[in-house]
């Protein structure tokens, strides 16, 4: 694949109204009839998280089953942020100057709490995720809504 601007999902051209006009991926994967069952691997917070973000994808058309691990792994970056969030939170209960953000080393240094890079990297990595589903704000203002279908019957045309 070239370098550049990543292809969208086709649905996703459908939703935005595919403005540049050109021709759809016909081979692409359709949605799934049923949801794809999350993985056992995820944590109580990434599986609350799957439920949620799955439901709302498939309503929309966007969820098919070969997605399940990218939906698996935003899920689960997810619940690892959420995870060393309440850590921090935890310790911060016990530091109030630092807000548990510093720690300190064997040798008496200051350094930074190892959980604030964890939870860093996990919002990095669900937001990368997430920008893949077009969950992100940014991706949300390319979406626009469709009328509703216009009925397929003749007199409900004229008669209304």
């Amino acid at each position: 694949m070239k370098p550049g601007t990543k292809p969208k999902p086709t649905q996703l051209k459908l939703i935005e109204g595919n403005r540049g006009k050109r021709p759809l991926n016909a081979k692409e994967p359709r949605t799934v009839t049923a949801l794809p069952t999350p993985p056992p691997h995820l944590t109580a917070d990434a599986l609350e998280e799957w439920n949620r973000v799955a439901h709302w994808l498939h309503r929309i058309g966007l969820l098919s089953e070969v997605d399940r691990a990218a939906l698996a792994a935003y899920a689960q970056a997810y619940g690892r942020w959420v995870q060393a969030e309440r850590a921090i939170a935890k310790m911060a209960e016990k530091d109030q100057l630092t807000g548990g953000l510093m720690i300190k080393t064997t040798n008496g240094n200051a350094i930074q709490n190892p959980l604030v890079g964890t939870a860093n990297k996990a919002a990095a990595d669900m937001m990368r995720y997430a920008a893949e589903f077009g969950m992100t704000p940014s991706a949300r203002t390319r979406i626009a809504a469709e009328a509703p279908a216009e009925s397929e019957d003749p007199a409900e045309r004229f008669f209304g």
